[in-house]
């Protein structure tokens, strides 16, 4: 029998595929919530059968979000209600976000019950840099916007994470290769299921690749972040000390530059040394 929850707001991560990764803690959590929003009611029904249990259930998606909210906030006060999406962590890539917020508004309990997410599950897959990573959600579907979107992003140092679907995959990483350039790159598809695989290559490779046969599946690509940006030349170098000793001192002025540009900072001093005597 498991303990009665404290009314409140339960975040609740749910399989991406494989129904043996839901944790204990969470089949105990959905089974003992008063009410369990969700993303689509059917779904979470075969969920709930697995763990052999049945919950009310409350629509809770992009489309009702804003009328649905205040009535699962009011309940939080009295009842422990718990929130899931289709598949994954709530909150990634779903409206989620503004019910913890308003939930935090009201003063009631917050908790989260962590388990499977398929962008972190790709970045383990693809063999890329894990240390700084910066997620993506979707991008936009229109060719300008997309293309636009792409564009923000190109300068992030970090390894790139998306989802996408199968019949824009193609399309998607020609867009990434012509505004970020042909980066090493992954196209991790049905995680944790029977058929999971990880393809990796450069973009334009796994553009072509998937150009003739658009996968089936949920679909997160990782694209490695950009190659060391070459070193500042002297013109440069000379550019931004000439600006910054125009407010501050050559010390502090070939410290800033050095920190911008990835330059020695000795050398700089000496080179603003000569600057201020011309």
């Amino acid at each position: 029998m498991n303990a009665p929850l404290s009314p409140g707001l339960y975040i609740v991560a749910t399989p991406i595929g494989n129904l043996g990764d839901l944790s204990p803690r969470a089949a105990a959590v959905l089974s003992s919530a008063d009410v369990i929003a969700v993303e689509d009611s059917r779904v979470t029904a075969g969920l709930l059968r697995h763990i052999g249990t049945r919950r009310p259930m409350i629509p809770y998606h992009d489309h009702n979000a804003e009328g649905v909210r205040p009535g699962l906030v009011a309940r939080m006060g009295h009842e422990a209600v718990a929130l899931v999406s289709d598949a994954g962590t709530p909150l990634i890539s779903d409206p989620g976000y503004k019910l913890v917020r308003d939930a935090r508004a009201a003063g009631h309990l917050v908790v989260t019950v962590p388990g499977p997410c398929a962008a972190i599950s790709a970045l383990t897959l693809a063999g890329l840099p894990t240390d700084r990573f910066f997620y993506l959600g979707f991008l936009p579907p229109k060719q300008h916007a997309r293309a636009e979107a792409i564009a923000e992003i190109a300068a992030v140092r970090a390894t790139l994470v998306l989802y996408e679907s199968g019949p824009r995959l193609a399309a998607t990483l020609a867009a990434l290769a012509e505004g970020l350039g042909d980066r090493e790159a992954a196209v991790a598809r049905e995680i944790t299921k029977k058929f999971e695989e990880c393809v990796t290559g450069t973009l334009s490779q796994l553009a072509d690749r998937y150009a003739e046969a658009p996968p089936k599946g949920e679909i997160v690509i990782v694209v490695a972040p950009p190659g060391e940006a070459p070193p500042a030349d002297a013109d440069t170098a000379d550019a931004a000390l000439a600006e910054a000793l125009t407010r501050l001192p050559a010390s502090k002025a070939a410290g800033e530059v050095a920190k911008k540009l990835g330059l020695d900072r000795r050398e700089l001093y000496a080179r603003a040394m000569e600057l201020k005597g011309q």
